[in-house]
């Protein structure tokens, strides 16, 4: 075990934050930490760091493990250049080296050949260091450096660069690019994909899943827990339980849980409903007053379940579209943006379009001018060229991941009052109260806020405006987890067009009809969500690759031979397409064909998946028909039947569904 944590608490003044925490970590594990923003995640954190004290509770590890801590937002503070500064992590190494490099020179003195027992100790120590040296992977410093900072996104940066020219983002993925060389035994982790694209999150990712150590991390990226933990410690009310599984499993565990603690608890309260109503029935009369004293005696000595609380309180809103747009909803042509004193523009050649009711995921790597690109087009930044075209009727609402269209010196309560003057006071506070913001929360200055309140004060702005053409620049940052899949819900039930900026591959995957990836060469538009977005590079990398070979044989089976005869040439007559990949019509038949029976192989298995778990409660509520508590309960069986009506009506749709796929 690296690390055990018994029973912790904490408490700020006289709120307790932390209360009766345990956890533990062993060798190579990786375990999550989840809870709403607020629980007390980075507070333990840092208590296990040993940056904060506990008021009481023990923390335990392992004899000699190193605990490498990063806090959310730290950046790496250096007068050094990038490539010194990756250097430290290795210090003792390069001193063995040096130490190496003087005992090659004593090899090699005449002096020290001459005298045979020297020679021969010079020989042995040398022998010593050098496995030593291997042992600890002196020889292999370069490369993991070059390896970590290429997969951090730093490999186009000279080696040289000077660390207090980077900006607050790059400075906190340098720091953990450091993290990850010094390789202590125990990683703990706070946010850690923050900042990171989605490049850099895959690579982390595979990184994290073969890192040698223990890892604890927090995160509000479902992709990334799913991807990484094997366990979850959920801090909720203040207490932690543990869940076996990543999020997903996690989600579903914990709901599964509250469904059967809600079920003892309901049969319990049906229980002590008879028992007092045959009490009261009973007590008076001289021939059963001695059962209705025993099952009162019963009643007192009765173990009672508390309700199960579920979960804690969601935000709760929904946009809508005050009215609609024409089809046509905006049309880009060709646009570029050049920042003042660059000569190349930031991108070029970006051309899309977008139609009403259409859901469509900006996406490319950090610094390729997505957020310019919104601003370009909601007026905030004029494009350096091209066209741009607004279909009629279009009402736009833009989100601003840096919260500028918050006043920090106001209050929560006028920031949305200010902007909708013609709005009552009780509807403002209706829709704060939606966004968890009730009693003196709405009297906060926002300079005052947190990260994910502004974000809620901002959605609620944005929930007001009743646009029916949403632009947001990464509406998830900030919010945690349970926020999000509100937010999630909100966005699935809009009846207008939806076109952001995410890295929450979750996210993507959830919302996305159509990926856009950006590039400073323009834009390359990919049908269906993330994961298809994935798979579709991956075969055009796959088809690029098989080119590249074919091309390569060509050219060594051909040399000095007429290419050009029939001008087909080495590709065997394949006509590039504007994407750039040359693929005969057929083959993209072909491969269009693939791609649709795997999409319908996929949706027929969740269709499936769906009436397998209708037809199970089906079945449970069936088989409860037959239990005596409730068959003798008319009130009871009402409710069974009514359940099971309810869940046959949603199996009919279903089934046709089904039988349809199969016809």
């Amino acid at each position: 075990m690296l690390l055990q944590v018994n029973q912790i608490h904490k408490s700020f003044g006289i709120k307790p934050i932390l209360s009766n925490i345990s956890l533990q970590v062993q060798e190579r594990e990786r375990i999550g930490l989840v809870g709403a923003n607020g629980a007390g995640k980075s507070t333990l954190l840092q208590i296990i760091a040993g940056h904060m004290s506990a008021d009481s509770g023990d923390i335990f590890k392992a004899k000699d493990t190193r605990i490498g801590y990063l806090s959310q937002n730290t950046g790496l503070q250096s007068d050094e250049t990038i490539w010194n500064e990756m250097l430290v992590v290795f210090a003792s190494l390069l001193q063995a080296e040096q130490e190496l490099r003087k005992l090659e020179g004593l090899m090699a003195d005449p002096d020290i050949q001459a005298n045979e027992k020297k020679y021969e100790e010079v020989l042995h120590r040398y022998s010593v260091q050098s496995e030593r040296f291997r042992e600890q992977r002196g020889y292999e410093i370069e490369a993991r450096i070059r390896g970590v900072l290429h997969g951090m996104g730093f490999g186009e940066f000279a080696p040289d660069t000077r660390i207090d020219t980077l900006s607050g983002g790059q400075k906190t993925r340098l720091a953990l690019a450091k993290l990850l060389l010094q390789e202590p035994e125990l990683l703990i982790l706070d946010e850690p994909t923050n900042h990171l694209d989605i490049d850099t999150l895959t690579w982390l990712e595979g990184y994290l899943r073969n890192y040698p150590g223990g890892i604890l991390v927090v995160s509000h990226d479902r992709y990334f827990l799913d991807a990484l933990v094997q366990g979850i410690y959920e801090i909720e009310r203040n207490v932690c339980k543990r869940y076996t599984g990543n999020y997903t499993r996690y989600v579903e565990i914990k709901e599964a849980e509250y469904e059967i603690e809600l079920k003892h608890f309901e049969k319990q309260q049906g229980e002590i409903a008879r028992m007092e109503d045959f009490i009261q029935k009973n007590i008076v009369r001289a021939t059963t007053t001695k059962r209705a004293q025993s099952r009162r005696k019963a009643l007192e000595k009765l173990d009672r379940l508390d309700k199960p609380l579920g979960d804690l309180k969601k935000a709760s809103f929904r946009f809508e579209a005050g009215r609609s747009s024409g089809k046509e909803v905006l049309n880009v042509q060709q646009m570029s943006v050049t920042f003042e004193g660059q000569e190349k523009p930031l991108f070029h050649n970006v051309s899309f379009e977008l139609r009403r009711g259409e859901t469509a995921a900006l996406i490319g790597p950090n610094g390729v001018g997505k957020s310019t690109l919104l601003k370009a087009l909601t007026g905030e930044r004029p494009p350096e060229t091209g066209k741009l075209h607004w279909g009629t009727h279009v009402d736009v609402a833009y989100y601003d991941q840096e919260q500028k269209g918050l006043n920090p010196q106001q209050s929560v309560l006028d920031e949305l009052w200010n902007t909708y003057p013609h709005l009552e006071e009780a509807r403002i506070r209706t829709v704060l109260g939606n966004f968890l913001f009730t009693g003196e929360d709405v009297f906060k200055p926002i300079s005052a806020l947190s990260g994910g309140e502004k974000a809620r004060v901002s959605l609620a702005k944005l929930m007001l405006q009743k646009a029916n053409l949403l632009i947001l620049d990464e509406p998830t940052n900030h919010l945690d987890l349970f926020s999000k899949e509100v937010l999630e819900s909100a966005l699935l039930d809009y009846d207008g067009t939806l076109l952001f900026i995410s890295h929450d591959r979750y996210f993507l995957n959830k919302m996305a009809e159509r990926v856009l990836e950006l590039s400073t060469e323009g834009i390359v538009s990919y049908l269906g969500n993330y994961e298809d977005y994935v798979e579709k590079k991956s075969e055009l990398a796959e088809i690029e690759a098989e080119r590249a070979a074919k091309l390569s044989g060509a050219k060594g089976g051909a040399a000095g031979a007429s290419v050009g005869k029939s001008g087909s040439g080495a590709a065997g007559g394949k006509t590039a397409s504007k994407g750039g990949v040359g693929e005969a019509p057929d083959a993209v038949d072909e491969r269009q064909q693939k791609r649709d029976e795997r999409n319908r192989q996929r949706k027929l298995e969740q269709l499936e998946a769906e009436i397998a778990r209708l037809e199970a409660e089906l079945a449970a509520s069936e088989a409860q028909l037959l239990e005596p508590d409730v068959y003798n309960d008319y009130v009871a069986v009402q409710a069974c039947n009514q359940a099971i009506e309810q869940q046959k009506a949603a199996l009919e749709p279903l089934y046709e569904q089904w039988e349809a796929f199969l016809g």
